[in-house]
């Protein structure tokens, strides 16, 4: 079969659905997991299968007459009615092609509730309805839950809906809330017939219609068409007919089906990854950074060494950081990254990123590779033995030179000057060789400990993107394409409703005048 443009759209949507289904994964919570991979496999069987053949399936509750409109359609009386339906949880199928059998198979329609509709029961009559495989389901409200099973298991396989009501329970809850409001977003894949208006007065039909119209608008459903019947009296079968040709003549209304199913899926799949998550990994490090520095002391450490270098001796250690500091951080990092996630997202993140006990590990462990140089400059020894040499001289030459100008010390001559001045002058290169010394190691120790609180900084912030930043980064890309290709999956225009109202070609309009015919007749009868 040539792929038509709605196959290549639906198989894109299908994929980008597949993949977010993949992305996502556990992530998820089961029920939406479970919706999504069924609309995926669904939606793949049936472009699989081809969309040659229209499913239509008359769904509703007990009483409402279905299977009487099943048989008044087909005119055939194959379809369970009456007290025979409660006892079947089987789906009957008649078809208008020989070659449904393989899609019936994958819908699971037992092949002795099967059957082929012939040409010769209508005429040129049947073409209209060429590749109709129409379905008749058991009651959705019947007291057996194999009933319903079935119902649930079938209903995301057809491609149009008709929702056959009766006047007494149209407004039933089961219906409205079990089925109908879950269908928003499908309301081109989906009729309502009103059967049995033949027990209704015909100045509360229109009442009646509009009360149902304003039941379906409460459920979220807009444009979907409603049409009164009767199978009993034949009133508005044949333009029930004319909704299953149109919906035949549409080749696009198996798309439509499918397209909303997948729809529904995406939007599932969308209250998982309900919006973006506005974070930035190096804002997110930077806020935990000091909080984290402070819990190994690093500060202190690095006034140590500077104390060191500047005294000459000493040798700090960096401690094992604060463990409580350290899982209080983790908790607000996951906290602050985490707070407009579902639950699912936030067991993932929670599980990505590093516990406690590792990520203290691991900055311990990077802490080990700052270098805590306490050693002063090459040349500081050397110049502290010069300076004490030439204080020792220095002295001792004052001490001489006073003694000689005293005459405690007999010098000749200029000596005691010279002796004096000398050690003045030896003290004075002491003491400039000192402070020069003491300047020296003093800017070298402020530059070491800006030094190690540099390393242990940057060690640290390394520690917090490899072991947080990153893996929450991850997770969030992952969320971010979740959410990108539900998107894509979802955001398709609808096609219209089915109303009957198809222009058709004058032979199809011929072939439509005797079921109509039929109608007066019978409700003149």
């Amino acid at each position: 079969m040539t792929t038509t443009s709605h196959d290549a759209t639906l198989r894109a949507r299908t994929e980008d659905l597949a993949q977010a289904l993949a992305l996502a994964g556990p992530r998820l919570d089961r029920v939406t997991a479970q919706r999504v991979e069924t609309a995926v496999e669904g939606v793949r069987r049936r472009l699989e299968l081809g969309v040659d053949h229209t499913v239509v399936a008359f769904a509703g509750g007990t009483g409402s007459g279905k299977s009487s409109l099943f048989n008044k359609i087909s005119r055939l009386s194959f379809a369970d009615v009456g007290v025979k339906r409660p006892t079947t949880a089987r789906v009957t199928a008649c078809s208008w092609s020989d070659g449904a059998e393989p899609l019936l198979d994958w819908i699971g329609v037992d092949r002795e509730r099967r059957i082929t509709h012939s040409e010769d029961l209508e005429g040129d009559g049947a073409a209209g309805l060429a590749g109709l495989v129409l379905l008749d389901l058991p009651d959705h409200d019947s007291v057996e839950p194999a009933h319903r099973e079935v119902v649930d298991r079938v209903l995301p396989l057809v491609d149009l809906l008709v929702w056959v009501v009766d006047p007494q329970k149209y407004a039933d809850d089961a219906l409205h809330t079990g089925y109908l409001s879950g269908q928003v977003g499908s309301e081109s894949s989906m009729v309502l017939v009103l059967n049995q208006v033949d027990t209704v007065p015909d100045s509360q039909r229109e009442n009646l219609v509009e009360d149902l119209g304003r039941l379906l608008a409460d459920d979220g459903l807009t444009g979907v068409h409603v049409q009164p019947a009767s199978a009993k009296t034949g009133e508005g079968i044949g333009h029930v007919r004319e909704i299953l040709e149109e919906a035949c003549a549409r080749r696009s209304v198996a798309a439509g089906r499918a397209a909303a199913e997948l729809d529904s899926a995406a939007a599932a799949l969308l209250t998982q990854v309900p919006a973006d998550i506005p974070w930035q990994l190096d804002a997110a490090v930077d806020r935990e950074l000091e909080p984290v520095v402070g819990a190994t002391g690093l500060d202190a450490v690095a006034s140590q060494v500077g104390a060191a270098v500047r005294n000459g001796y000493g040798m700090p250690e960096v401690p094992a950081p604060d463990r409580d500091t350290i899982a209080l951080s983790r908790a607000r990092w996951l906290t602050r990254a985490g707070v407009a996630l579902r639950p699912g997202w936030q067991r993932s993140l929670a599980e990505s990123v590093a516990g406690a006990d590792r990520l203290r590990a691991a900055v311990a462990e990077a802490l080990k590779g700052v270098d805590l140089d306490v050693r002063g400059p090459a040349w500081s020894r050397p110049v502290r033995r010069a300076a004490w040499v030439c204080a020792a001289l220095g002295a001792l030459m004052v001490v001489a030179g006073v003694l000689a100008l005293t005459g405690v010390l007999e010098v000749a001559g200029p000596w005691d000057q010279v002796l004096l001045g000398g050690g003045v002058v030896l003290l004075v290169v002491a003491a400039v060789l000192a402070l020069v010394r003491a300047v020296v190691r003093r800017r070298l120790a402020a530059r070491r400990r800006s030094e190690v609180a540099r390393q242990g900084r940057e060690a640290v912030r390394d520690v917090l993107v490899r072991h947080l930043g990153e893996p929450t980064q991850r997770v969030l890309v992952d969320h971010r394409r979740v959410r990108e290709l539900a998107r894509s999956a979802r955001d398709l225009p609808s096609s219209r409703p089915l109303t009957g109202a198809l222009r058709l070609s004058p032979a199809r309009v011929a072939s439509t005048e005797a079921p109509e015919q039929d109608d007066r007749a019978a409700t003149s009868a």
